[in-house]
């Protein structure tokens, strides 16, 4: 998965407090025990391992398992792959672990799901003689993988969407969100079909979209107890006003209520935009034979108010089991994952890595010209909404924001709903 790692999240998760009861079942292969003592057992246990990962993803984690095995023959990783498609992956892991069981040493989950396997008791604590040296990463990614002040996982591989924009357009980045809709008009001087597309169709596309727009502008959706809505702020409706208007007024593609980030691709691609919000991986697409906008193409952070917008958090994060038999071994592999050798390795496969270093690397910048921006994106992104009700609150934030896009709904009355929403569902 290119983008964020979740296309669609239909499945949504039993309420918390069944799911708590349910993790304090245990099976043959767990062990044992309700959670509490789960998450106290077999921290010093060393042995082969499990690596469970989505398979459309684990072309990159291939070769670092290969390094690790090579150099660990008495603490084997064996990869089992999951479903492509996340939902069919979280559902997999999420009724292993409702069960107790240690089928998955180490899982890579979305960044989204980390809160709720954690609030869920399935993920072991990362402190004491698991914790890991999180200082030479990303500041963003790591909060991605906290829960209550507490780390929970290794951050593995991360993402945020860059604003594209044409060179023989504009001849820089607009400096805010103001001058992105303003220089709008040089696309119609120009015979340009849109000036900025985006995915605004009704799916996980949408929550990052409208998530950007409301931390962007200073907002925020929960609270710091991922329950708690705080999008009927005056910045949080803001933010959300800019997109309705944007895209009420034209600036923002008319058709983007149909895009997801393959549409967005095409229509950059194919010339047929000024700007887009999209992932990384589609400059090396915009760059090959056969673009239209081959060699036009500039890269920066999206856009707020006064400046650089906040990007929402993408990738993956590897939690240990709490069931796991040998939480040393998982924790030292998933130290291993975080190094320069293998994170160099994500940043050639447009895996964007966590290691901050990386993306100072001048051979890797001669070869990805966007790393610059990208670690520009990184350093102000937001997660979506840590929360373990997150696909509840996601479906919240796609249906309410389509309806004020379509004006179904003032942005008053959609942030209501989706207040509104949010404590239905943490509930």
């Amino acid at each position: 998965m290119r983008s964020f790692n979740t296309r669609s999240r239909i499945a949504v998760a039993a309420s918390a407090a069944a799911l708590l009861a349910l993790t304090g079942c245990s099976s043959d292969s767990g062990g044992g025990g309700s959670v509490d003592d789960a998450v106290g057992q077999n921290q010093d246990g060393r042995g082969a391992i499990s690596f469970a990962m989505g398979k459309n993803d684990t072309d990159k984690l291939q070769p670092v398992i290969e390094r690790w095995n090579a150099a660990n023959p008495n603490e084997q990783v064996s990869l089992k792959e999951l479903p492509g498609e996340a939902d069919d992956q979280r559902n997999k892991l999420v009724q292993s672990l409702e069960a107790g069981n240690a089928d998955y040493d180490v899982m890579a989950l979305d960044v989204t799901w980390t809160a709720e396997f954690a609030a869920n008791g399935w993920l072991q604590p990362l402190e004491g003689s698991l914790a890991l040296d999180t200082a030479g990463l990303l500041p963003a990614t790591v909060d991605s993988a906290t829960y209550r002040g507490k780390v929970y996982a290794g951050p593995q591989n991360t993402n945020a969407q860059l604003l594209y924009y044409r060179t023989d357009l504009v001849p820089a980045a607009p400096a805010n969100w103001k001058a992105l809709t303003d220089s709008c008009a040089v696309a119609t001087e120009k015979g340009v079909q849109d000036c900025l597309v985006t995915q605004l169709k009704q799916y996980e596309g949408l929550t990052v979209n409208t998530t950007q727009f409301i931390n962007s502008w200073g907002g925020a959706v929960v609270g710091a107890d991922g329950k708690t809505p705080e999008v009927e702020s005056p910045e949080a409706k803001a933010g959300l006003q800019a997109m309705v208007d944007a895209y009420t007024g034209g600036q923002i593609a008319k058709r983007s209520t149909g895009f997801t980030e393959e549409e967005t691709n095409l229509a950059f691609v194919g010339g047929e935009s000024m700007y887009a919000y999209n992932w990384p991986y589609m400059y090396t697409n915009a760059e090959e034979d056969g673009s239209a906008v081959k060699g036009k193409v500039g890269v920066a952070p999206i856009v707020g108010p006064a400046g650089a917008g906040a990007s929402t958090l993408g990738g993956y994060n590897d939690g240990i089991n709490v069931y796991s038999k040998n939480k040393a071994t998982a924790r030292d592999f998933i130290a291993f994952i975080q190094n320069e050798e293998n994170q160099m390795s994500f940043a050639d496969a447009s895996f964007p890595p966590v290691l901050a270093s990386v993306y100072s690397d001048a051979a890797l910048i001669a070869k990805y010209p966007y790393l610059p921006a990208l670690k520009a994106a990184l350093e102000t992104a937001q997660p979506r909404p840590v929360t373990p009700y997150y696909s509840a609150i996601s479906k919240a934030i796609q249906d309410n924001a389509t309806a004020a896009l379509t004006g179904k709904a003032t942005v008053d009355q959609a942030t209501a709903d989706m207040s509104a929403a949010i404590v239905q569902a943490a509930k």
